[in-house]
């Protein structure tokens, strides 16, 4: 008796789990189902002709699932569970493919069909992610990422060459890369939190520069390795060439611009005679070093001491 009332009780426990579990798998509602709402209405029609063209054709069922969160689930079981609920493929010859993108987690994955595998192996579909759809994910061009994903399994499996393919995605990222953000793996809120400290700061010092008689020029020097670096980890390497480019060009300009105005020639002046003057609320001084600075409302100073390289900084 224990043992039967044992054997239910487990069997009850397995029941209630499956049922959670299936809770999470969504509906089928066609080859594209876009529950993270990433694609445009055109483009998900697009996808899904494609995809129905591919499947008369071949036989080959393709179906695309976005999710908002995988909620703490690892990519991989979560879609093999979706692709064995949803049964992708035909009996017998298992010639399904499930896309599943979770843009929260910025995860994705290209989960195959057992019949599949030969022509869509695991270093194929690995080069179609890493190589052709995350490139555009990274600067939140979901429609594209999806569509020039779905095309290169398209492709691969109706007998093309996924190296053309990758080519042809790369020239397509040459050629509109102009001003293209293409920096660290960074949300839009981070780069712009990360952009107001860095930018407020180096913009900060460079706007006491251009003012400042004298210790203006020894900033515009001092500031280029700045100039250099700091915009890299928000706007990417090109874009960050382009800031040098203009610091270099316009410091120069309005440098000159400001030098004949009347407060510049009072500011020099009294930099001159008296040892100081005020601009804009600092108060720059003259040293045996050709200048520095210091905020008219605060005494504060450093002292002198000097860092060895020690702290801690942390990536994700």
């Amino acid at each position: 008796m224990k043992t039967s009332l044992r054997l239910a009780l487990i069997a009850a426990i397995l029941l209630v789990a499956a049922i959670s579990f299936g809770s999470d798998i969504p509906f089928l509602t066609g080859r594209v189902t876009d529950n993270a709402e990433i694609l445009s209405a055109d483009m998900r029609r697009t996808i899904a002709e494609s995809l129905k063209a591919h499947e008369q054709k071949t036989g080959n069922q393709i179906a695309v699932l976005t999710i908002p969160s995988l909620e703490g689930e690892g990519i991989e079981e979560y879609a093999a569970a979706v692709f064995n609920s949803w049964k992708l493929g035909q009996k017998g010859k298992d010639n399904g493919i499930l896309v599943v993108i979770a843009p929260n987690d910025r995860r994705m994955r290209i989960e195959v069909g057992y019949g599949l595998e030969g022509t869509l192996p695991d270093g194929l579909a690995g080069s179609i992610i890493r190589n052709i759809m995350t490139p555009q994910f990274k600067t939140g061009n979901y429609n594209g990422g999806i569509q020039s994903g779905v095309k290169a399994i398209i492709e691969v499996l109706e007998g093309g060459k996924l190296t053309d393919m990758e080519n042809d995605a790369a020239d397509k990222e040459r050629a509109s890369s102009g001003l293209q953000i293409s920096g660290p793996d960074l949300s839009i809120t981070e780069r712009i939190l990360l952009g107001a400290f860095i930018f407020g700061i180096i913009g900060l010092f460079t706007a006491i520069g251009i003012l400042a008689p004298g210790a203006g020029w020894f900033l515009y020097f001092f500031l280029i390795p700045f100039w250099a670096m700091f915009p890299i980890v928000v706007l990417g390497t090109t874009c960050a060439l382009y800031c040098l480019v203009t610091y270099l060009i316009l410091f120069p300009i309005a440098k000159l611009l400001l030098k004949n105005t009347d407060w510049y020639i009072k500011a020099k002046n009294d930099l001159f005679t008296k040892g100081h003057a005020s601009i804009g609320g600092f108060m720059v001084s003259s040293g045996g070093s050709g200048g520095s600075w210091s905020s008219g409302s605060s005494g504060f100073s450093g002292g002198g001491g000097s860092s060895g390289g020690g702290g801690a900084s942390g990536s994700w």
